[in-house]
């Protein structure tokens, strides 16, 4: 059955009840799944954490098994983690999560090469705290890249290969990668993945992906290095996203400029607070002070915030339908608002509801809408 676009009206229906409701774990055993429904479109992904691949939150685990077909590492294969120094690399965690993918006949990402943030302290630098010459760098990326690429090789599908190198206004990110080699380390970072597995899907991710400056630089940045004779198979939009930002008719504009490069889209990190406003980063060292009236609902949201909510989810769904053509893949950040990283940022205390399962593990409404749709 062909799966029809969420009706507002009907979804308002059934906010007003279900919002008061008293929850419990949801049987993960009854009715279909994410994957079930939408999975002819994309793939259903979502980030996980070692707490959830270990089944030490089991009804988590449960949730993951029945409705996602995808599965990216939430933090386990960043380079503060995985490649704590140079000379050590602990692979325990990032060989649990492949694991469970595969035990599970998920589609496994690799999440994240290159990356300023959660970077090994020593990456960038020498004994002395002083920035290392261009070719040490090169070095060590080579190396980074190489060895948790090749460990992997045939068993990940894809890889976010550079995370978060440009600015919205479109200019580069004044990292240490930037400082030290220019733009040159990101066609070098997606040379040195090919070479470790030629089979495996690249990406290139960012957030903040409707800002026009970004949009663009993006665009230029994919073109150059196809030109270069590079891989790059899809553009990674976080998807995090406010109940003010962006519009979607910008997010749209992206989604069409960036499939107009020849590369896929796909929507990465979706997750979409319910909170005010206080920046739209998703760079986790923006934390401002904590300010009451920026945390609002401590013990619940009111259904109008509830329902409006998931009219807005349910908007943002239908787009990724519509461009079902160019997206592959759909990723929440998180299984559920317990979960959410979106917790405590950008304002330390705050409690959020950002993500696809509240806090008793049940499904929000705009999600039991498409599950009901196949009915």
């Amino acid at each position: 059955m062909k799966l029809k676009y969420l009706t507002p009206l009907l979804l308002t229906a059934v906010l007003s009840m279900s919002c008061k409701a008293i929850n419990q774990p949801a049987d993960s055993n009854s009715g279909p799944g994410l994957k079930d429904v939408v999975g002819k479109h994309f793939l259903v992904g979502a980030a996980v954490s070692v707490r959830q691949v270990a089944g030490m939150d089991p009804n988590a685990t449960k949730l993951i098994k029945k409705h996602f077909n995808s599965i990216v590492a939430e933090n386990c294969m960043k380079s503060e983690v995985i490649h704590p120094t140079e000379d050590i690399y602990n692979f325990t965690a990032a060989d649990a999560f492949v694991k469970f993918g595969e035990e599970n006949k998920m589609a496994i990402i690799g999440h994240c090469l290159i990356w300023h943030s959660q970077l090994s302290p020593w990456f960038c630098v020498d004994k002395d705290g002083n920035n290392v010459s261009p070719e040490v760098l090169k070095e060590r990326m080579k190396n980074h890249i190489s060895t948790i690429v090749s460990r992997y090789k045939g068993r990940i599908k894809g890889w976010d290969v550079v995370n978060e190198a440009i600015e919205s206004d479109g200019s580069w990110r004044k990292t240490k990668f930037y400082e030290i080699l220019g733009e040159e380390y990101i066609p070098l970072a997606f040379q040195y993945a090919h070479e470790a597995d030629p089979n495996a899907e690249l990406y290139y991710n960012d957030y903040g992906m409707n800002a026009k400056g970004k949009r663009d630089k993006v665009v230029e940045l994919v073109n150059s290095m196809k030109k270069k004779g590079l891989r790059i198979d899809a553009i990674g939009m976080q998807g995090h996203v406010g109940m003010d930002y962006p519009a979607l008719d910008e997010f749209e504009e992206s989604i069409k400029s960036f499939s107009s490069t020849g590369a896929k889209v796909m929507i990465t990190e979706w997750d979409m607070s319910a909170l005010p406003t206080v920046n739209m980063s998703a760079n986790v060292a923006d934390m401002v002070t904590y300010k009451k009236e920026m945390n609002p609902y401590p013990n619940g949201l009111p259904d109008s915030v509830s329902i409006e909510w998931n009219n807005r989810m349910e908007k943002f769904f239908n787009l990724f339908i519509k461009y079902s053509d160019v997206i592959t893949r759909v990723t929440a950040w998180g299984i559920t608002d317990g979960d959410s990283w979106k917790n405590g940022f950008p304002v330390r205390g705050r409690t959020d509801y950002p993500l696809l399962f509240d806090r008793n593990y049940n499904p929000k409404p705009f999600i039991n809408k498409i599950l009901n749709s196949s009915k």
